[in-house]
């Protein structure tokens, strides 16, 4: 077997994991040193902390004014469910998934609350729902983009302004990266470990005034638990959306989100996080452009992500094998990557189709991922030499 030369520039930073997602350029713990620990997150240290994040979340994302935005427990996980628990039953929803996230919303809508008319609408990897199917006088619930599939919803044209139902959406790998139109969105949840590379364990939700009326004019059948209680006596917990959190937050965890706020109102807010995304995206395919044997699990690219991007190798020698081969092949190039130290947990989600999964989001170089191309095709050039060897 001919030895293949290893390419010449390495990353500055390796970090290409979906979650938890590389940290902003430039960060050190010292960001951290402002932090309000020792302190109750009640005290007016740690409160002020809570709205700061609130505020600048709400700057930074254009959200409405009347739009009211929580920290709450569990990450995005959490939020999803806080609002599924606390807004589904009141009509028939329909359920729409193209990868793993989606597919466990609707596990949550038909096999836990057990709703009597919910719809699932499912499309395969790398696809979307024909929204033309969807009837948005139900509440319809939908990841806006497919972190494990590296889809994205392309814009809110297809959501009716009149709609009579809610949409909650799960925004955690599009927040900050994509445009969020909020006029056509109800329930927003996403966690703070993706685009801006914060740290897990928090969610945030975002409530329009259609959701917030859905609160007070409905009461699920079901028995919610303390961390899922949005309302109190008939009332809206107002305190959520001030920054009195229902359960202990981390103020470390916290300092560190404003931190990465702050960096992005520093370079240009939104306009200039989605730029850096899009950046990455491109660099990869123009590399993929030159490659045929790499593709994107996404062959549509009006609906490709620019921060979760799935690739898959469309070599016929590869993809022409059975799925265990495929799956052992697109590992062992992952693995061979790590070992060399230049991509860190790029392979596919487990449920997905074979491949990598690259993350593009805004903390991430588009240097780095230039810096990465050629290293793909390194590893892919020695796996299938030592795969040929094997077979021999």
């Amino acid at each position: 077997m001919s030895v293949i030369p290893r390419p010449d520039r390495r990353p500055a930073v390796p970090y290409f994991s979906s979650g938890p997602c590389a940290k902003r350029p430039g960060w050190s713990p010292d960001a951290l040193r402002d932090a309000a620990l020792g302190r109750s997150h009640r005290a007016k240290l740690g409160k002020s902390k809570l709205q700061q994040a609130i505020d600048d979340t709400r700057e930074v994302l254009g959200v409405p004014a009347d739009y009211r935005i929580g920290i709450v427990p569990a990450s995005d996980t959490g939020a999803v469910e806080m609002a599924m628990w606390s807004l589904l039953g009141a009509r028939g929803v329909d359920m729409l998934a193209w990868e793993s996230f989606g597919s466990g919303w609707v596990t949550d809508a038909v096999r836990q609350l057990r709703l009597a008319d919910a719809r699932v609408l499912e499309a395969p990897y790398g696809e979307i729902v024909d929204f033309a199917t969807v009837d948005f006088d139900r509440d319809v619930v939908f990841t806006w983009n497919g972190t494990t599939s590296g889809v994205r919803v392309p814009n809110g044209d297809m959501i009716p302004a009149d709609r009579q139902g809610l949409t909650i959406c799960d925004a955690t790998s599009a927040t900050f990266a994509q445009d969020l139109p909020w006029d056509k969105l109800d329930v927003v949840t996403y966690s703070w470990q993706k685009v801006l590379g914060g740290e897990a364990a928090h969610g945030m939700l975002i409530l329009s005034p259609r959701a917030v009326e859905r609160l007070l004019t409905y009461k699920p059948a079901w028995p919610l638990p303390k961390i899922f209680r949005l309302t109190s006596g008939g009332k809206l917990s107002e305190g959520i959306f001030k920054g009195e959190t229902i359960n202990t937050p981390s103020m470390l965890c916290v300092e560190d989100y404003l931190d990465a706020l702050g960096w992005a109102k520093r370079i240009g807010g939104l306009p200039a996080l989605k730029a850096r995304a899009d950046g990455n995206l491109a660099a990869i395919e123009r590399f993929v452009e030159a490659n045929p044997w790499l593709g994107f699990l996404a062959a549509d690219k009006s609906i490709r992500s620019n921060t979760s991007v799935c690739l898959v190798f469309t070599d016929p020698a590869v993809a022409g094998t059975t799925d265990d081969a495929r799956q052992a092949f697109a590992k062992n190039v992952a693995a061979r990557l790590e070992k060399e130290g230049v991509a860190l947990d790029i392979g596919a989600y487990r449920d997905a189709p074979a491949g990598l999964r690259i993350w593009c989001g805004a903390t991430v170089e588009t240097a780095d991922v230039e810096a990465l191309m050629p290293w793909l095709g390194w590893a892919y050039e020695v796996e299938k030499g030592s795969a040929a060897a094997r077979a021999a």
